[in-house]
């Protein structure tokens, strides 16, 4: 299977040279030639299986140039060695009225472990598919977890070095501590005075200065992301949506070949878009619910067609979510329309005006998929309460932004298909925010103590993960503006 750029720029390569490159030279991400497709019998056939022979099978369907063996290794790599907390890797908790599909049990407690545990070890059997004798440094922009799940899981690999940007002040003190508490040889991380859309932007413009990557390549040294613009971040958790089907249907709460929903939290479109990729393939799916929080521009594209960036930007208790450049719906334009001139004149419009307009007809086209809603932060905090005093559950605040969100979509529409919701983070991550909706007193709590506060009401242990940042030293003290960027990676690349 070759992959080539949304933007259309002629160049096809293998996956193994996609996931190095991460990103197009023209700016565009990598998309498959071709979707693969799977019958009831491969759906029914990983029932039985364990996650990592799951993700194995789908993950080949992708990565035709690696060998069975190549893949098994680095699934296995991945998710073994006592990494994950649940054997089941992402274990769907069924309730009678729907299901959530837990993405949290891994070593940073967020669903970009579930990805980002996996691209460390794709890239690195790339390199050596490759024959690559340059360094790879990985660059990322973070609002909160792909940063740490990134850190940990590219931390001392050969041939590797990654760097992080993180908005100051826009992310949780629990995600800060993650990442400032990283240890590895290879690893550094800098926090950017502005919001995510900010670092995001910056990185970017680093990906496209072709001087810089020349500049860089004279001293031995390649660009690559770490973020869903990497095809190699983004086809793993493709594999999640056909491992919580598979699981209902073996619990019996759907029959097989029975159409479900998802409901995703999401501001990257990442998440989503790898459900989207899961129906394409021909996993029973009929409608794929984007649920936002106050930052809502892919409410309102997904409603109206055009996505318009120029709006306030707010900090919300729902902080990996805050933001306004959704990068992977470049990916979906280019599937739904199949037109690189189309994607790359949008593109274009939204680095000049902040916004552009995709028109009625490919607007219903999109539609017939998805569907969208926000709920600002009083509502996602009074869910959490309703479904602790409910089920006895705790949910963190992006997941229940997806349940608020899932249940306005149920009441609007009478839907009655069995709905999951995609669990993207522990509680413990953002336990100051959980605490308040559950009524307790939080006043003059630092991090741990809330930790604490919070496992005396959760039946899911404090992950240790979390809980070991009490001693870990602070190592890492860089911040610069978003126009020093360059010179802090070319500073750590020259380490």
């Amino acid at each position: 299977m070759k992959y080539s750029s949304t933007r259309g720029n002629g160049v096809k390569l293998d996956s193994a040279q996609a996931i190095i490159q991460g990103l197009a030279t023209d700016g565009g991400l990598f998309v498959p030639d071709s979707l693969p497709k799977v019958d009831a019998s491969f759906i029914a056939a990983l029932q039985e299986l364990t996650y990592e022979e799951r993700d194995a099978k789908v993950l080949g369907l992708f990565l035709t140039d690696y060998t069975e063996e190549e893949v098994k290794g680095c699934v296995t790599r991945a998710y073994g060695n006592g990494k994950f907390d649940d054997a089941m890797r992402a274990p769907v908790k069924i309730f009678d009225d729907m299901g959530v599909l837990e993405l949290w049990h891994g070593p940073t407690s967020a669903f970009k472990d579930m990805a980002l545990q996996l691209l460390p070890q794709l890239m690195s059997t790339a390199l050596k598919k490759t024959g690559e004798k340059d360094e790879v440094l990985i660059l990322v922009a973070t609002s909160g977890d792909t940063g740490k799940a990134a850190l940990e899981g590219f931390r001392d690999v050969d041939q590797i070095k990654i760097m992080v940007f993180y908005p100051e002040g826009g992310v949780s003190r629990i995600q800060q501590l993650q990442m400032l508490t990283q240890e590895g040889s290879n690893v550094n991380v800098t926090a950017v005075r502005g919001n995510f859309d900010d670092a995001q932007s910056g990185v970017k413009a680093i990906f496209g200065d072709k001087s810089f990557a020349e500049e860089l390549g004279a001293k031995g040294v390649k660009l690559s992301s770490a973020n869903s613009i990497n095809w190699g971040r983004l086809v793993p958790q493709i594999v999640y949506y056909f491992s919580a089907y598979a699981d209902l249907v073996k619990a019996g709460k759907i029959q097989a070949g029975e159409e479900i929903n998802f409901t995703v939290p999401t501001g990257n479109f990442g998440d989503i878009l790898a459900g989207f990729y899961a129906k394409c393939m021909g996993l029973p799916v009929h409608k794929l619910i984007c649920a936002s929080n106050a930052n809502n521009v892919l409410t309102d594209f997904l409603r109206t067609g055009v996505y318009d960036r120029n709006r306030d930007f707010y900090k919300t208790i729902t902080p990996s979510m805050d933001i306004l450049i959704s990068s992977n719906l470049e990916r979906l334009l280019f599937h739904m329309t199949e037109d690189t001139a189309k994607v790359a004149g949008w593109m274009k419009d939204l680095v000049a005006t902040g916004r552009y307009e995709v028109g009625q007809e490919l607007l219903q086209k999109i539609q017939q998929t998805f569907w969208a809603d926000w709920t600002g932060d009083d509502d996602t905090k009074e869910l959490i309460g309703r479904v602790f005093a409910d089920k006895h559950y705790v949910p963190d605040t992006h997941t229940a932004v997806a349940w608020k969100v899932a249940e306005n979509y149920q009441q609007a529409t009478k839907d009655g298909h069995y709905m999951v919701i995609a669990s993207t983070a522990s509680p413990y991550k953002f336990n100051g925010s959980v605490l308040e909706a559950l009524g307790a007193e939080t006043a003059g709590l630092d991090e741990f103590a809330m930790l604490d506060k919070l496992q005396e009401l959760n039946d899911d242990p404090t992950p240790q993960g979390l809980a070991s940042l009490r001693t870990k030293p602070l190592l890492h003290k860089d911040v610069c503006a978003v126009t020093a960027m360059k010179q802090a990676v070319l500073d750590f690349a020259a380490k």
